[in-house]
């Protein structure tokens, strides 16, 4: 059964905590860094379309090796791999869920997301707009809340929204943790990352692990060259994610569709 999540769950069980690192089958030791100030100053891209990718390892080094980009990687004090921790909301009735699972345009998702190498968080809002557009808000948070919507984070997602309470019924519902390579193009300003080991586990305290990459990239609407070499290469766009893809196989009587041919393919 697919019991709502109505009970919030103790800070306890959801504190974001530090985790180790793994070693990253991602090579980009022949890749010049970039810090992630300059990422900022060029390659933001709150507003762009995402383009997600399932590939393995093997896979993800050939694309570094050989596509034709003026590449550089993100290097935190030495690392090039970091920890994304993220917190998903959704009503008692997964009401996000079921807008993403059913296409409803417009809709939003809702995530705290800890960064542990920086050990900062924010408070992000990603919207779809009616022609298939991202648009993504944040804003700085306490790291001490990432596992609850104070009331200013709840009046954020309200004004983001534009819908005054839109935010009252949310509750944890997912929590993930994988770790991301990025690496951009400072020819035309876009970017991919690399994500390994994700990890999810829900209000029920139920995990599962993803066995393969998510490579996605992002720009602000042509094909980036990432995008030109993948499919070069027989690799087409994949409809996933991670939230409402991993809610799925926790709580099959969810309706999925929309992700059937990755779970089919990739987790059962």
């Amino acid at each position: 059964m697919c019991d709502s999540p109505e009970t919030p769950r103790s800070p306890q069980t959801l504190k974001m905590g530090p985790l180790p690192i793994k070693e990253s089958a991602i090579r980009t030791q022949n890749i010049s860094p970039i810090t992630l100030e300059e990422i900022n100053e060029f390659a933001a891209l709150q507003t762009r379309v995402d383009r997600k990718y399932i590939i393995n390892a093997e896979m993800c080094n050939r694309l570094i090796e050989e596509v034709q980009v003026q590449g550089r990687v993100l290097d935190i004090d030495g690392m090039r791999s970091t920890i994304y921790q993220s917190i998903y909301f959704d009503t008692p009735n997964l009401d996000l869920y079921k807008d993403a699972a059913y296409k409803r345009r417009p809709r939003f998702k809702a995530r705290t997301r800890f960064y542990q190498q920086t050990n900062t968080a924010m408070l992000e809002v990603k919207t779809k707009d009616g022609r298939g557009k991202t648009v993504k808000k944040r804003t700085p948070y306490d790291v001490n809340d990432v596992d609850q919507l104070t009331t200013a984070g709840k009046t954020f997602i309200d004004n983001v929204i534009g819908e005054q309470g839109v935010s009252h019924h949310l509750r944890v519902t997912l929590t993930s943790h994988y770790q991301r390579t990025t690496v951009v193009d400072s020819g035309t300003s876009t970017r991919i990352t690399f994500d390994e080991y994700l990890t999810c586990t829900d209000w029920e305290k139920q995990s599962i692990l993803f066995p393969m990459c998510i490579v996605e990239t992002k720009s602000s609407g042509q094909p980036s060259p990432f995008d030109k070499w993948l499919w070069e290469n027989g690799n087409r766009p994949t409809r996933i994610s991670k939230y409402c893809t991993m809610l799925a196989v926790l709580h099959p009587d969810l309706p999925a569709n929309k992700w059937h041919q990755v779970i089919k393919k990739y987790l059962q």
